[in-house]
């Protein structure tokens, strides 16, 4: 089993950058895909990144390619994701994922384990 504790939202200006971590419990990180997700006020949770278990394969959903990084340093039990030049319409709640099944599951949206929530605020 893991806990997941998710970190680093904030309010930014549109053309900003803010990075979320993720930090998990555990011994085991580094057998669990990894995985972002976000969820904004009325609409329904949306795949936003995913990372294979070495950190090798990465999948990001098309409106943030270009602008987010999804990395993960399995020394330190940590996914994190870089945003940058956010827009408005990145806002939302941004949830952290894991499981063991593999990142097709994560990306998917079928994680066993999600963190809490880390609030992101983008300004125009």
């Amino acid at each position: 089993q893991v806990q997941l504790v998710d970190s680093g939202g904030g309010l930014v200006q549109a053309g900003g950058s803010l990075r979320l971590s993720c930090a998990a419990s555990g011994r085991t990180f580094s057998s669990y895909a990894m995985g972002w997700f976000r969820q904004a006020p009325g609409k329904e949770r949306e795949f936003v990144a995913a990372i294979s278990r070495s950190g090798g394969i990465t999948y990001y959903t098309d409106s943030v390619k270009g602008r987010f990084t999804i990395s993960r340093d399995n020394a330190k039990n940590t996914v994190y994701l870089q945003m940058n030049s956010l827009k408005p319409e990145d806002t939302a709640v941004y949830y952290c994922a894991a499981d063991l099944r593999g990142v097709g599951t994560v990306v998917a949206g079928r994680s066993d384990y999600w963190g809490q929530g880390t609030q992101v605020t983008v300004s125009s």
